[in-house]
C-alpha cells in the first residue's frame, strides 16, 4: 500500500534496523506491548516474533489497520485498534491488560511532540517508550543545559522521563525514505515525577523560552519578581537555556505563592 502523506508516513522496512530496535526493547515474556503506527507491520511481525503476553497495535490508516487485522487475526496475543494515537485512552489499555505498558513506534514527524505529551498524561500507566523520531527532535529531548538544543520540550519531559539516544537511522531505512535523519530513543518513563510538579510548570517554561534570547528577568516579566528569581537561588540575569527543569519548578512554585499572596484572600490572611 502506498504512504499517504496526511498521515505523515514512512514505513520501516530495513530488517537490520528492525532487529536492532527489537534488541534495544529486549521483549520478556511478560511484557504487555504496544505498538503506534503498526503500517505495513514489518515491526510487528518482529514483536509478535518474541511471545509477549500481548501486543497492541494502534493504527490510524484505515486500509492498512484492515490489512493487518486480515493477517494476524488467529494471533492470540495481537489486538489491532484501528484510532488515533493521539485520542487513544492508554490508561484504559493498561487497566485492562493489568500492567503497566512497553510502548514502541515510528512516530509521525508531524505529530511527535503533541503525542509524547498525550501519552505522558498516562504516564503512570507507561512503563518505557522505544520511539523513533526525527533526529533534531531527539537531540532537543535529550539535550542538556547550556546547549543550542536544550529547549521547551526538554523541559516540559524531564520531570517524567529518563532519556536516552540509542542510535541514528538513516534515510534508506524507510520506504518512502524521509529527507531527514531519525534517531531511537528509550524513555523511561518514572513512577514518580523527579519533582513534585507546580501547576504553573508549563506556563513558566512557555514564557521563558518564548523569548529565548531575554533574561530570566525579563522573560518571566508578570510571573516572578527579579528579587524572587533571586530567592530562587537563580541569577535574574540568566538566560533560560542555562537552567535545569527543577529549576523552573522553583520559579512555578514561586509564581504560586506571589499570586496567592496578591489576591484579596492572601491579603486578608497576611
Amino acid at each position: 500500500m502506498r504512504a499517504r502523506k496526511r498521515f505523515g508516513q514512512h514505513f520501516l522496512h530495513d530488517p537490520a534496523v528492525i532487529e536492532r530496535i527489537v534488541s534495544a526493547i529486549e521483549p520478556r515474556a511478560a511484557d504487555h506491548l504496544v505498538e503506534i503506527g503498526a503500517g505495513r507491520g514489518a515491526l510487528t511481525r518482529a514483536l509478535l516474533a518474541r511471545n509477549t503476553a500481548s501486543l497492541d497495535a494502534v493504527e490510524v490508516d484505515r486500509d492498512l489497520a484492515q490489512s493487518l487485522q486480515a493477517e494476524l487475526a488467529g494471533t492470540p496475543s495481537f489486538t489491532l485498534h484501528r484510532a488515533d494515537a493521539l485520542e487513544f485512552d492508554f490508561a484504559a489499555l493498561s487497566a485492562a491488560r493489568g500492567a503497566r505498558l512497553r510502548l514502541v513506534g515510528n512516530l509521525p514527524y508531524n505529530i511527535s511532540t503533541p503525542l509524547l505529551f498525550h501519552l505522558l498524561a498516562s504516564a503512570a500507566a507507561l512503563r518505557d517508550m522505544h520511539v523513533m523520531l526525527q533526529r533534531e527532535v531527539a537531540a532537543r529531548i535529550t539535550a542538556l543545559p547550556g546547549g543550542a538544543e536544550y529547549g521547551r520540550l526538554t523541559v516540559m519531559l524531564a520531570p517524567w522521563i529518563r532519556a536516552q539516544r540509542l542510535f541514528d537511522v538513516g534515510p534508506g531505512a524507510f520506504q518512502p525514505a524521509p529527507r531527514v535523519w531519525s534517531a531511537m530513543l528509550r524513555l523511561e518513563v518514572l513512577r514518580e515525577p523527579a519533582f513534585a510538579v507546580s501547576p504553573r510548570y508549563a506556563a513558566i517554561v512557555a514564557a521563558a523560552f518564548s523569548h529565548r534570547r531575554k533574561t530570566l528577568r525579563n522573560a518571566l516579566k508578570g510571573f516572578v519578581s527579579a528579587a524572587e528569581i533571586e530567592a530562587c537561588g537563580l541569577n535574574p540575569g540568566a538566560r533560560p537555556e542555562t537552567l535545569p527543569a527543577a529549576a523552573y519548578n522553583a520559579l512555578a512554585c514561586a509564581a504560586e505563592t506571589a499570586t496567592a499572596q496578591a489576591s484579596p484572600a492572601g491579603q486578608r490572611m497576611g
